[in-house]
């Protein structure tokens, strides 16, 4: 199973968040927390360890882990039904995805390898080198945002995967480590945290931290089972702004109320 990273430097706001209530309060010092209301679902296949995930158009884009499991993957957002996959070798982890232009990136877990496709064809076009773990990407339209585990975002150039900077995401309580899976909206990076039911958003030009996000009323408990793994996976619509969220191995994909209320 994956990775299991130390929980020490996060356990703090994870205990202060433990009284959370389902509107907005200012917990873990000055950050607020909002427990949003869930608006819509949409099925997704339960044989998804879902480590990176957009929508574009009528089709979700899909990136899956496990060792001798892992693919790129096309899925109809209505049915859940998988369009068309690309494995990938059986030596790599597939993590994080990220769509510029007509082309997906796919990060690996420890490979160190950035596979880029065509969008359209989904053949290969490149591979890019990169140092330490790979995790969670996403982009804007100049550079891409890359996670490794740890509080530390990358911004690369796309064309040529170079890392032009580099920041630390900080909230009140100091550095919020376990950055997973990514994705950009409204300006801001939304962040799942690996092991835990919370998404960071944070402020892309300097790491800090915006709010947090509590999902610990998902999946519901009709949607429960014994194989679901944690949650990960954010995707927006870019017809009309709606966030959608996922787990590994979950039964569906959820529409989040936001701005809370609105």
């Amino acid at each position: 199973m994956r990775r299991k990273a130390g929980a020490a430097l996060f356990l703090g706001f994870v205990l202060a968040c433990a009284g959370c209530g389902s509107r907005h309060e200012a917990v873990a010092g000055e950050d607020p927390v909002v427990r949003p209301a869930i608006t819509g679902r949409l099925p997704h296949d339960v044989n998804a360890f879902t480590q990176g995930l957009l929508m574009d158009g009528e089709v979700w884009l899909e990136s899956t882990g496990q060792y001798g499991k892992s693919d790129l993957r096309e899925v109809d957002v209505r049915t859940g039904e998988v369009l068309r996959k690309v494995p990938l070798d059986r030596r790599h982890f597939g993590e994080g995805l990220a769509l510029w232009k007509n082309r997906l990136y796919q990060l690996t877990w420890r490979e160190r390898v950035c596979i880029v496709y065509d969008r359209e064809t989904f053949k290969e076009i490149e591979r890019f080198r990169y140092s330490g773990e790979g995790w969670g990407l996403t982009n804007n339209e100049r550079h891409l945002f890359m996670s490794d585990g740890s509080a530390t975002i990358r911004v690369k150039d796309p064309n040529t995967f170079r890392e032009l900077r580099r920041f630390e995401v900080r909230g009140a309580q100091g550095p919020v480590t376990r950055l997973n899976e990514l994705e950009w909206i409204d300006g801001e990076i939304w962040a799942n945290i690996f092991q835990t039911k919370f998404i960071v958003r944070f402020d892309p030009s300097n790491g800090r931290v915006l709010g947090f996000i509590d999902l610990r009323h998902l999946p519901p408990e009709e949607d429960r089972h014994p194989g679901e793994d944690v949650l990960n996976g954010i995707a927006v619509d870019p017809a009309n702004g709606d966030i959608w969220v996922t787990g590994k191995y979950w039964k569906a994909l959820y529409r989040l109320d936001w701005p809370p209320g609105e």
